[in-house]
């Protein structure tokens, strides 16, 4: 995980749920800074103390939860490296991605499967691989079998990096963010449905189908069938980012 963070001891890392400071620890040696971010209020005291009496001084634990964590607070360069409850995972990762002072990698340890949705392709795309490519470029770096863990989960994970962290391609296609995925998540509503029908409030189906044929799709085509681009440019040529949206 260090390795694909990239760490150098020049860098401050963020960790998220470090429990009892297993990595944090090998994160000690390899980074300038560590804040460890522990919601656990026990857990977070006996990590304290430990560290403390192990004499390791570059490591900040601060106590409560990440979902409410001020990132004002994090130097203007970062980087993210966590195991991160599972249940978190899509959260987690928008929030990240989504906050104004943005780490710069992130190397994070989640359900395999997960994984693999984020880093799909077209015709598999879906709503969190739309909002992390936009945002970074994501890459599996390993796979991390149950049998590494104790206890043993009934999934496999792996180690996920996003790197290229920016508001860039949303600057760059002159469209806001907060709108765009609006419009995404109004298109995977009802992911068996043609995208004509399913964005029937932003725009008529004879507009939406002339959007879509301009961009090389049928109007028949599904919302998992467009790449970010294609989402892109539908967003911007039917100035869906102009109206004011029912929701």
């Amino acid at each position: 995980m260090a390795r694909a963070a990239e760490l150098t001891t020049d860098d401050t890392v963020l960790e998220i749920g470090p429990g009892t400071g297993v990595l944090t620890r090998f994160l000690a040696t390899q980074a300038k800074r560590v804040i460890a971010v522990e919601k656990d209020r026990a857990l977070s005291a006996v990590l304290s103390v430990a560290l403390t009496r192990e004499k390791i001084a570059n490591v900040d634990i601060v106590t409560g939860d990440v979902l409410r964590f001020d990132f004002s607070v994090m130097p203007d360069r970062y980087k993210v490296v966590a195991n991160i409850p599972y249940y978190l995972t899509s959260r987690l990762i928008r929030i990240l991605l989504e906050t104004k002072k943005k780490p710069e990698v992130m190397a994070l340890t989640i359900q395999k499967e997960v994984a693999e949705r984020i880093v799909a392709q077209c015709p598999d795309m879906n709503i969190l691989a739309l909002s992390v490519h936009a945002y970074g470029t994501p890459e599996i770096v390993a796979e991390v079998p149950a049998s590494c863990f104790a206890p043993r989960p009934k999934v496999d994970s792996a180690i996920i990096k996003i790197r290229d962290i920016s508001d860039a391609f949303f600057a760059r296609r002159h469209i806001a963010s907060k709108d765009f995925f609006r419009v995404i998540r109004q298109g995977f509503s009802s992911r068996r449905k043609m995208l004509v029908n399913n964005l029937e409030q932003f725009a008529t189906k004879k507009d939406t189908g002339q959007a879509l044929i301009s961009i090389g799709h049928p109007a028949s085509v599904r919302a998992q069938e467009l790449s970010l681009e294609e989402w892109a440019k539908l967003v911007h040529d039917m100035h869906l980012h102009d109206q004011d949206f029912p929701f």
